[in-house]
């Protein structure tokens, strides 16, 4: 699913990628195209055509790409683009969101932080996914012009807050085994609730560490030392924005890969947007996408090896060669085709 902006050109090295690091593990590969978002509305009125749905649903594993562009803003609401994205997301059921931030290769020098205090971060943001206050009833804007009201419904349920606070132990516990549970039960029932039901889980995993952060402490300890987070797991709109802040740690938003998992199906995209702004001109940063693919071989083809292999070529790529948004002094400048293409000359499974 290419979507709008650059997600054709993103997806274009991501797919290139996936095509090469396949063919060296051994491993056949079935594509299909399926269009969503702008390009969903564009082919069928909607930004979740049905077609696209059940093709969707039809596969092992999804490669999106970006969606979204000013030409939809005027849509209605329940047609825009965005609303494509989080109806695939419910419609496969993907209730974790995985987002590693990490520095690749000598990359802390393209960070806009100090190098000292981002150079050796890795930390994985495990968010919920479809429920919070993105899903949360009742929601709408009610009432007369000049007095009318905007709300929405924070809500989650045990057995949400249980699904999701078991995949953060088990990502933990296949890392540094520390758990930061985010929150803001100060304020929020909610989150008193959210709580509650980490501290009860904790016991069945007795290797990993688990704390309690409040949500605004978490972002100034994103900022201030990002080295001491391994795995941090919350909310939905909490994972939102702190996944989106870890993404300067890595020198651009250009450097996220994320995968959206669910009992059955799993999807890989970018966490960078569409950018339309510099769509069709070969500037985008592919490697966000390349890096969701090596997510892809972990969690939807049980091959760690491969996405290890492809970590590895993006890091050599980056000792010589740069997209615009992370250039730095004393590195070659390339466009979004050339980098996919020298990360797949780097690459060896």
């Amino acid at each position: 699913m290419d979507g709008d902006g650059i997600g054709p050109e993103v997806n274009r090295q991501a797919t290139m990628v996936l095509k090469a690091a396949a063919a060296q593990a051994g491993l056949e590969l079935e594509l299909e195209e399926a269009p969503i978002g702008g390009a969903g509305y564009d082919a069928a009125g909607h930004p979740l055509p049905e077609d696209s749905l059940k093709r969707a649903k039809a596969s092992d594993a999804v490669l999106l790409g970006a969606i979204g562009g000013p030409q939809y803003d005027k849509l209605d609401f329940s047609l825009r683009p965005e609303r494509g994205i989080l109806q695939l997301r419910a419609g496969l059921e993907l209730f974790a969101n995985l987002r590693p931030a990490s520095i690749y290769g000598d990359l802390a020098e393209a960070s806009t932080l100090k190098s000292e205090v981002v150079k050796n971060t890795d930390l994985m943001v495990v968010r919920e996914l479809t429920g919070g206050i993105y899903f949360g009833q009742p929601r709408g804007i009610e009432g007369e012009k000049g007095r009318r009201k905007g709300f929405n419904t924070m809500v989650y349920t045990e057995p949400e807050i249980e699904r999701i606070g078991r995949i953060g132990f088990e990502i933990a516990g296949k890392r540094r085994r520390q758990l930061l549970s985010v929150d803001k039960a100060n304020v929020l029932e909610v989150s008193v609730l959210w709580r509650e039901v980490m501290e009860s889980l904790a016991p069945e995993y007795p290797d990993v560490k688990l704390e309690h952060m409040y949500v605004d402490n978490a972002s100034m300890q994103l900022i201030r030392n990002p080295q001491g987070l391994d795995t941090i797991c919350t909310g939905n709109m909490f994972g939102d924005i702190l996944s989106d802040a870890a993404a300067m740690l890595t020198g651009s938003i250009g450097m996220l890969p994320s995968a959206s998992i669910g009992s059955r199906y799993a999807m890989y995209e970018p966490v960078h947007g569409s950018a339309p702004d510099i769509a069709g001109q070969d500037k985008a940063n592919p490697l966000a996408a390349i890096l969701s693919v090596g997510m892809m071989f972990r969690y939807s083809f049980d091959m760690p090896q491969v996405e290890d292999a492809i970590r590895q070529a993006v890091v050599s790529t980056l000792a010589t060669w740069r997209t615009s948004d992370i250039m730095t002094p004393g590195k070659k400048q390339v466009g979004c085709m050339e980098m996919g293409e020298r990360v797949v000359e780097n690459l060896k499974v």
